[in-house]
């Protein structure tokens, strides 16, 4: 039988995407953990502010510019992460961009910015962080996908095509680091109330949403909270050596239906 060390009490981690929702979620559970942070995202500011909080909590959390669309800025990520961190333990790679648009109203040249962004930017990351991990022997990478690869809606098609590609990427990392003692997991959120999204033009939302209630896809209206999908993420990464989630998804739970005398109302 096969003997696995376990996982340090203390595991640096990156988290990336975390000025906001899901990102900024996680860093900070994953602080009130005890582990130590890095927030990598566009906006260092931000992430600051979330840093300087879990510093005056008794953690330790730091901010470093990260653009995944820019591969100098990818590996100076990686370079500053190390030399405030040492060695990362944990890899989110939570960081996306998600943009209205119908396959036949998407450019070219939008729809490849949000795939370098997603899939190439989210690759430059692993490339630079990963190898690290195989030589120690030990990590978790956790991708934050989305519902949408599971189950495609309209109006957002490269988001949609980039999440798609983006899990048959962890697949395939899945099974090149089988061995290895690096575990990649898929966290696969349904609707959450993040910040993505939120810069869109009203109207343009209204119209897409209209669209996902014709195709089925908007059956109540809950949506997850960002601290509830972050638990899933400590959880996944803090699961005792040995065992590997592949993939976990969430999906907001629906209101609870008001009982009226001894019926409940459907």
């Amino acid at each position: 039988m096969a003997r696995f060390e376990p996982n340090p009490v203390r595991r640096p981690a990156v988290v990336t995407g975390a000025s906001s929702g899901i990102g900024r979620a996680t860093a900070l559970a994953l602080a009130a953990q005890g582990h130590p942070v890095v927030l990598g995202a566009r906006r260092v500011s931000v992430c600051e502010e979330v840093a300087r909080g879990v510093r005056e909590e008794g953690g330790d959390a730091f901010a470093i510019h990260l653009d995944l669309a820019d591969g100098d800025s990818v590996e100076q990520f990686a370079r500053s992460a190390f030399e405030t961190l040492g060695s990362v333990e944990i890899l989110v790679s939570n960081a996306a961009q998600n943009l209205a648009g119908s396959v036949l109203d998407t450019s070219a040249e939008v729809f490849d910015g949000v795939l370098d962004v997603n899939i190439t930017g989210t690759h430059r990351l692993i490339r630079a962080l990963a190898p690290a991990m195989i030589d120690r022997r030990r990590g978790d990478i956790v991708f934050v996908t989305s519902d949408v690869a599971e189950r495609p809606r309209p109006g957002m098609a490269a988001y949609v095509t980039s999440k798609w590609g983006l899990e048959g990427y962890v697949r395939s990392l899945q099974m090149e680091l089988e061995g290895s003692g690096v575990r990649a997991s898929i966290v696969r959120p349904g609707p959450t109330l993040t910040g993505m999204g939120m810069d869109w033009d009203p109207d343009v939302t209204a119209d897409v949403i209209e669209q996902w209630a014709a195709w089925g896809f908007a059956r109540h209206s809950n949506f997850m909270r960002p601290a509830g999908v972050a638990q899933a993420i400590v959880a996944a990464v803090t699961l005792p050596r040995g065992t590997h989630a592949t993939v976990i998804e969430l999906q907001p739970e629906a209101p609870v239906q008001i009982q009226t005398g001894h019926e409940e109302s459907q």
